[in-house]
């Protein structure tokens, strides 16, 4: 599988130190929904901001190698503004738009290469099913933002966890990480849809909070191995492309030898 954990351990470990510190704030505060202010705001913000650093601490430029990188990158600058604008009730469709941008730049990172089309109507089957049971509490334009949203957030996971192919190729840890993410902000979003349109979720705050801190780790923690999953990409395109230009110039050479000289 690549690197050992222990190897992950010791590159990633010290770069997610502040995004740990920060969480723990987070929750020993644990500031009640129902008293949103600025000081809030910053406190619920500094764990994605933390792992906004971490991937920047991972490298980033313009270059095509730093694609997936940039992607994810601005995924997380969008959950941060989602971040903010949900803690105050009024922006809950703003908040919502805005974690849909970063649901469309985690999808864009991912890719639909393989496709896993099962695995993708499973998904959507899904997310039908839970907007049709949350239907009766959203009014207005939330009858329409929360369904598209809903498919945005299938699509990411769809393609998060068809990243990992299990019983066809040495998949990364980095892949699980990102697929296991996808699936635990399902959860998040899911416990928020039924805790704010539903019903009622005991200890709504703590359960939403620590499954999206979970999720957006998992997919941060992707770009740890991108740029080497892309330049070994990029060398087997390459070396697929030299048997064949080597094939066609053997040809070419042989027909060279057949044409009589005039």
């Amino acid at each position: 599988m690549g690197e050992t954990w222990i190897n992950v351990l010791k590159s990633v470990g010290p770069k997610l130190v502040p995004f740990f510190k920060t969480v723990a704030i987070y929750f020993v505060l644990l500031i009640p929904e129902e008293r949103p202010s600025l000081f809030a705001m910053l406190i619920k913000c500094l764990p994605i901001i933390s792992l906004i650093v971490f991937v920047l601490l991972h490298g980033m430029s313009l270059g095509d190698e730093y694609t997936f990188s940039r992607r994810i990158l601005t995924g997380l600058l969008f959950s941060c503004l989602g971040d903010a604008l949900l803690i105050w009730p009024h922006y809950f469709m703003h908040g919502m738009a805005a974690f849909g941008v970063a649901q469309i730049m985690y999808t864009a990172a991912f890719g639909f290469k393989p496709l896993n089309a099962t695995l993708g109507a499973a998904l959507y089957a899904f997310g039908a099913t839970a907007s049709m049971l949350l239907m009766p509490g959203l009014h207005g334009i939330l009858a329409a933002g929360v369904p598209v949203y809903g498919v945005l957030l299938m699509t990411m996971i769809w393609r998060a966890t068809a990243r990992v192919q299990f019983f066809q190729e040495l998949w990364t840890w980095t892949k699980l990480c990102s697929c296991a993410g996808g699936i635990v902000f399902a959860v998040s979003d899911i416990l928020i849809g039924f805790h704010r349109f539903h019903r009622p979720i005991p200890h709504a705050q703590a359960l939403i909070m620590i499954t999206y801190y979970s999720a957006q780790l998992g997919i941060a923690l992707s770009v740890v191995d991108s740029k080497a999953s892309y330049n070994k990409a990029q060398a087997n395109a390459l070396a697929s492309k030299e048997p064949a230009a080597s094939t066609s110039s053997h040809i070419g050479k042989k027909i060279q030898r057949t044409i009589p000289l005039q």
